[in-house]
């Protein structure tokens, strides 16, 4: 008989492996702020398809007490950055309990249980350290998602690590540990200990990799890692048996890809890049790609499908312009600016990571403000995301756009980007821009769950894109620079491009050519799903890494 977890629903037969899912963020639902981006969304759209596909699966993260940190504003209106507790009755005391050691000294760890019927995921046991047992210290471990401190960071993943292996061993052992990113690598160094056989614990995880900037990539002092307690109560010498590291620094991604025997990109032009950046280490296990997805009954709003489905243009044009309003109605709470839901609308909203970009279409000031304040066929634009809230470059690039923003009516920034406004934005896009710089986005998600509610991709063809993207039918692609240029160079040749495409396409079809422009929605809309339905990962996710 197949072993389950303590399901709601009895496993389909095909996707009866056991599995155990260790993510240090979850975007499950607005009301359940442990999240920071697209890790946590991706991680949160997959726990909503296990539970729709009845898959033998359960998550293992952290109850981070502050989250990743509450966006709010000074009194100018600036960013500022608010950590307040976060408290949850819908989570269930599981009266599991676990113990680590960090820094010498022992980690008291309580499980709390995200039940299924909550928000439609599968379970997920979320670990806190944050318990009368512990002393102050420890019980900081789990107050912030990527604390700034090292050995803080290295201690959440112990926790998430060790704690969580020590937890599913409770719940009577996994067949397969999935790792979303390496943040809880400690695991492997807890089966090395109990299976001391290196290939044993191979056949047992799998990682998805996520990014190829280095600050997605961590690395530290071996020593330091030592210290710690990371690698458990293994020795050094076993230790660097898994990951082939002995001395000097530690990568935490390049040890994942050791210890695991299958891995994953998040996009076919990621997988490209991944085995670039990793192909010359030796003894990485190989590196496919599961194109990452998001949940359609979570994302879309259903009137609109209907109507896609009705080949009711009449109400697909009517439910766009309601959706843009309930938008709207945030802009005028936020900014007192009254937008017009028969105005183009384009939409920027994502975490404010530098190769992401969001100030590409201020890179000719004069031209930005012809472009906003012109009156023939006018343009509404809003930016909205969550930089990191220690990186005072990303913070400072949120408050220069806010400042532009105060004498222009048709410019908008918004804070409080979570799940919530996220969905508001895709809804009441007319053009969801996307301006990575080439082969820095692994992936990116929100242009999906955008396509999914008629807003037309405006996009860098980079992570994603390639296998949706037909410019013009579907979407509208901004040809990729010269990758031998230099940073400012491509930059100024994007900006070019962009720039181009919304004078000369986007405002012509949008205002002169309604039945094109409408197609173009239509074509987005039906192009999108089911390809980039988290059903569709999460079926493969089974299929190509926990059955093989």
């Amino acid at each position: 008989m197949t072993r389950t977890w303590p399901l709601p629903w009895q496993p389909d037969p095909q996707y009866s492996t056991r599995v155990a899912y260790f993510s240090m963020e979850y975007a499950i639902d607005h009301a359940l702020k442990i999240y920071s981006g697209g890790l946590g969304f991706l991680a949160g759209s997959h726990m909503r398809s296990a539970c729709d596909l009845r898959q033998n699966l359960i998550g293992i993260g952290i109850l981070w007490k502050y989250g990743y940190y509450d966006q709010v504003r000074h009194d100018d209106q600036r960013m500022r950055v608010q950590f307040q507790k976060k408290y949850y009755p819908f989570l269930v005391d599981t009266g599991l309990r676990t113990q680590v050691t960090v820094n010498g000294h022992p980690v008291h760890i309580k499980a709390l249980l995200l039940p299924a019927e909550v928000f439609g995921s599968a379970p997920i046991y979320l670990l806190t350290t944050d318990i009368p047992e512990n002393d102050y210290l420890a019980q900081t471990i789990t107050h912030r998602l990527y604390d700034t401190e090292p050995s803080t960071r290295i201690a959440q993943s112990i926790v998430l690590g060790l704690g969580g292996a020590r937890l599913v061993e409770q719940l009577g052992g996994a067949d397969v540990y999935h790792l979303n990113e390496a943040h809880a690598l400690p695991l492997a160094f807890h089966l090395m200990d109990r299976l001391q056989d290196s290939q044993a614990v191979r056949r047992h995880i799998v990682l998805t990799t996520h990014t190829p900037e280095k600050a997605g990539n961590e690395e530290n002092a071996l020593d330091f890692l030592r210290e710690m307690g990371y690698f458990g109560n293994l020795s050094e010498d076993t230790a660097a048996e898994l990951t082939g590291m002995r001395s000097g620094t530690f990568s935490h991604t390049l040890a994942a890809l050791r210890a695991a025997g299958r891995a994953n990109g998040v996009s076919r032009l990621h997988r490209r890049v991944a085995n670039q950046m990793w192909d010359e280490y030796p003894g990485i296990c190989p590196i496919t790609s599961i194109t990452n997805a998001q949940n359609a009954r979570f994302w879309q709003d259903p009137a609109m499908r209907q109507a896609l489905e009705d080949n009711d243009d009449a109400r697909l044009v009517s439910r766009k312009r309601e959706m843009k309003r309930q938008l709207f109605q945030v802009v005028a709470d936020q900014t007192g600016k009254l937008f017009d839901p028969e105005v183009l609308t384009i939409v920027w909203a994502r975490r404010f990571a530098a190769y992401k970009r969001a100030d590409l279409m201020l890179h000719d000031l004069y031209r930005f403000c012809r472009l906003i304040e012109q009156q023939d066929r006018p343009v509404q634009i809003i930016w909205a995301g969550k930089p990191f809230p220690f990186d005072q470059t990303a913070i400072d690039t949120f408050n220069q756009l806010v400042r532009l923003s105060y004498k222009a009516a048709r410019f908008a920034v918004l804070t409080g980007y979570e799940i919530q406004l996220s969905r508001l934005l895709k809804q009441g896009a007319d053009v969801w821009l996307n301006t990575p710089q080439r082969l820095h986005e692994a992936s990116g998600t929100s242009g999906m769950t955008a396509a999914m509610n008629g807003a037309v991709n405006l996009s860098i063809s980079d992570g994603w894109v390639p296998e949706f993207g037909r410019d013009g039918y579907n979407c509208l692609l901004i040809p990729p620079a010269d990758e031998h240029l230099d940073s400012a160079a491509q930059t100024a040749a994007d900006y070019r491009n962009l720039m181009q495409i919304i004078e000369q396409q986007v405002l012509p079809m949008y205002y002169q050519e309604h039945d094109r422009w409408l197609q173009l929605v239509k074509h987005g809309m039906k192009d999108v799903l089911p390809r980039f339905d988290s059903d569709r990962l999460a079926h493969e996710y089974y299929q190509m890494m926990y059955n093989s």
